[in-house]
């Protein structure tokens, strides 16, 4: 019991910058006052003293704010950081070494009793503020709830899950080739005689985002659900409030791609309307029709 004890404080101690001393942390903090009563109360719910479990876990809900069914499952080293508005449902499963933070639901949304109709998250999830989580699926291990995000459908491990409905979105595949030299010359090589290529024109910019059509692909496939294969997370830092310093989501990801894409090519036209008058081709405002025919001639 008193090991267990000292497990969770040393986690809070660990995981909340804020928490000067261990002391502090046992008086003052009522996600642990939260979860040492409901250890009690579910301990009185396994042994079938249903209506003073339930009394217990109501006396718990006002002096703390989180209302945790004593039927609920908790692990070891749970972290409930601030804790009001915690809501957690009878079947609830919260494994060992979850951050939960403020606001946030495991709830149902089956009336049918004696199913499991509220989520069991596995080891290592953080669940940030303000999310609703509903529904009897699985929050794989290491994985991540945005602030706010509304889940009804599973999260793979180490995925990350935001918005309303949540979108799942993986980590990037390590293994996947990253584009090099090499294979820009040879794509420039390839290319029919007469056409002009990113790496084929004197006066190109620097291409070396990714292809626009894969992330597209990409991020059709993760509104889908149809998530890539990921490799095992190693040990991450502890991201706080779900946060990540990566953004791994696709549709980010191509809105930056065609600003770039956007940028390289006003950078083209630039460098072509100097070169146009240079050879005596007036230019005005880059709004004149070029001719064609003579600017094929010039670059033969």
């Amino acid at each position: 019991m008193f090991k267990q004890l000292r497990e969770d404080i040393d986690c809070i101690y660990e995981r909340d910058p804020a928490a000067r001393s261990r002391w502090e942390i046992l008086t003052c903090y009522p996600g642990l006052h939260a979860i040492l009563v409901h250890r009690l109360s579910h301990r009185l719910w396994n042994t079938g003293f249903l209506w003073l479990a339930r009394f217990v876990s109501h006396l718990a809900r006002i002096f703390t704010g989180i209302e945790i069914h004593p039927g609920a499952q908790i692990g070891k080293r749970v972290f409930f950081d601030h804790g009001h508005g915690i809501v957690v449902g009878e079947t609830a499963i919260i494994g060992d070494d979850c951050t939960i933070y403020q606001g946030v639901t495991l709830g149902g949304t089956s009336l049918y009793k004696g199913t499991k109709r509220h989520p069991t998250l596995e080891s290592g999830v953080v669940v940030g503020a303000g999310a609703q989580i509903l529904g009897g699926f699985t929050v794989g291990e290491n994985a991540k709830i945005g602030s706010n995000a509304v889940v009804v459908k599973p999260v793979p491990a180490n995925a990350t899950a935001v918005g309303n409905p949540a979108r799942i979105i993986t980590k990037e595949d390590k293994s996947a080739p990253e584009p090099n030299q090499d294979s820009e010359t040879t794509a420039a090589s390839s290319a029919p005689e007469g056409i002009l290529t990113p790496n084929s024109h004197p006066c190109k910019a620097e291409w070396t985002g990714k292809p626009l059509k894969e992330l597209l692909e990409r991020s059709a496939r993760t509104q889908s659900g149809q998530t890539k294969p990921i490799h095992q997370a190693s040990n991450d830092a502890f991201a706080a409030y779900a946060v990540d310093n990566t953004n791994n989501d696709p549709l980010v990801q191509v809105i930056h791609e065609l600003i770039n894409h956007s940028a390289q090519q006003e950078q083209r036209i630039s460098k072509l309307c100097s070169a146009l008058e240079e050879l005596g081709q007036r230019v005005e405002n880059g709004q004149q029709p070029l001719d064609v025919e003579r600017l094929n001639k010039m670059m033969e």
